[in-house]
């Protein structure tokens, strides 16, 4: 678990207003409680290190024509290209979509979000993988409207 999945979490925690979660994952053990401190605290899991964040140079942004509308993810979670693993995908590179189509799928703390179009067009591209965390506000699409 790095510190940006920890921080993902921290804020979806935040956004829905949970007062206590925990997760376990490769023997790390994070517990969260918010609100009160009527709760002993937990011994501590041991710390796990991690490799330092290698430094990249800030990418530029690149210039989209005016028809180009880039669609971003409205929550964070984790992007689903279909509705089960072996069904087709919702949408694909040339697919025609109207405004309210679902997209894709979003699952923040196991519930599964249907995520629709906010306008009308065709896919040109699809920016994430299936099954890739995804952060708010993160290009998912670019839509020729």
């Amino acid at each position: 678990m790095n510190t940006r999945e920890i921080r993902s979490l921290l804020k979806l925690i935040d956004e829905f207003d949970v007062a206590e979660f925990e997760l376990e994952r490769d023997g790390v053990r994070l517990r969260i409680l918010r609100g009160g401190v009527d709760s002993p605290p937990e011994p501590a899991a041991p710390a796990v290190q991690e490799a330092p964040p290698v430094e990249t140079a800030p990418a530029e942004p690149v210039p989209t024509p005016e028809n180009l509308h880039v669609f971003t993810a409205p929550m964070v979670g984790t992007y689903y290209s279909s509705p089960k693993p072996d069904a087709d995908t919702f949408v694909q590179v040339g697919s025609t979509i109207r405004e309210g189509d679902t997209l894709c799928i979003i699952e923040a703390m196991k519930i599964f979000n249907q995520i629709e179009s906010d306008v009308d067009g065709q896919i040109v591209r699809i920016l994430v993988e299936n099954g890739q965390p995804v952060e708010y506000g993160e290009p998912l699409f670019e839509i020729r409207t």
